[in-house]
């Protein structure tokens, strides 16, 4: 975490990658005060691109719905997963090989692009299966999957989200429609979105960018594959992940911020000190014991929280598992 407090969270950085599902918007509305951070960003001397796993649709009707929520975007500012998982293919496969396609007509746009050839049947006997989200996908679509695969197509899945921000609420993902096909198959996908690097070095290319913010709110994507593209990375707690979930992450699923919305990106970042084993940020204080972490500062103050991962990440600087520390809060002191 930073340690600095005067200057605003987006000193030092030339531009903020940001995703989409559960940052900027959830289902067809935007997430309240996000698309006035995002339009702040150009006063700044910021740029702006979206890197995104959600890979139904074009980046070109991306970029359309984000101008009709009020948002800066064009074309070439948004990298999408079924980017990636094209070029995947062309980087493995020759011109005209046959795939097919289980996901949306904006995948299929993206195959054809790079030369390959969309078949919508494992009776074609394709060379690789290709899988994206899309939520008319049913059993059927599914099925032919796992008949190519098991035939044997090579599989290539753009991303593993398990789960997607709507407007009602959370739902299940690509990842999740993947898993369906894994279990019938028994074998795993290549895959080409989040959390892979390239997603995000082509966007910073695209940019011009040399030192990228990234923004997030999944841990397992957003996050880390930030850390994985070598870049400063910020978990906002609009969509999947919380705090809790920052505190028990995985060493390399550990934001470098974490902050409440996207207007934060204005506000300095409260310092985060180290003392000897106990760590300070704004009114309130962490430290550890025996694996317990006790916190003196309110649950419902992000700066406790901050805390809370700081001194708990640096007593479990290296982790690959899901860590569990126990939670012990009292009055700021």
């Amino acid at each position: 975490m930073s340690a600095e407090t005067t200057k605003t969270l987006l000193a030092g950085f030339d531009a903020v990658l940001a995703d989409l599902d559960g940052v900027v918007y959830a289902g067809p509305n935007a997430i309240p005060g996000a698309i006035e951070a995002l339009t702040g960003l150009a006063g700044a001397n910021v740029k702006l691109g979206y890197v995104t796993n959600n890979a139904s649709r074009t980046p070109a009707h991306v970029a359309a719905h984000l101008r009709e929520l009020g948002a800066p975007a064009e074309e070439g500012q948004v990298v999408s997963s079924a980017q990636a998982g094209a070029a995947l293919l062309a980087e493995r496969f020759p011109a005209g090989s046959k795939v097919l396609v289980v996901g949306s007509a904006a995948l299929v746009r993206e195959i054809e692009l790079v030369g390959m050839t969309s078949v919508d049947s494992a009776k074609a006997t394709p060379d690789v299966v290709i899988q994206g989200f899309e939520p008319s996908l049913g059993w059927e679509d599914l099925a032919e999957a796992a008949f190519a695969i098991h035939g044997g197509a090579a599989w290539i899945a753009t991303n593993t989200d398990l789960t997607i921000p709507r407007e009602q609420g959370i739902a299940p993902g690509n990842g999740t429609l993947v898993a369906a096909v894994r279990a019938a198959v028994d074998r795993d996908p290549l895959v080409a979105g989040k959390p892979q690097a390239p997603l995000f070095h082509t966007a910073a290319r695209r940019l011009g960018a040399d030192r990228p913010l990234v923004v997030g709110d999944r841990l397992d994507t957003d996050i880390l594959g930030g850390n994985n593209a070598g870049m400063a990375t910020a978990l906002v707690l609009t969509g999947v992940d919380s705090v809790e979930s920052a505190l028990k992450a995985k060493s390399a699923e550990r934001p470098r911020f974490i902050i409440d919305t996207l207007k934060d990106f204005y506000q300095p970042y409260p310092e985060v000190a180290h003392d000897d084993g106990r760590v300070t940020c704004g009114a309130a204080a962490a430290a550890v014991a025996d694996g317990v972490v006790t916190v003196a500062g309110e649950r419902d103050d992000l700066n406790a929280w901050r805390a809370a991962c700081a001194v708990w990440w640096a007593a479990v600087p290296e982790s690959d598992t899901v860590t569990d520390p126990q939670l012990v809060w009292k009055k700021p002191e």
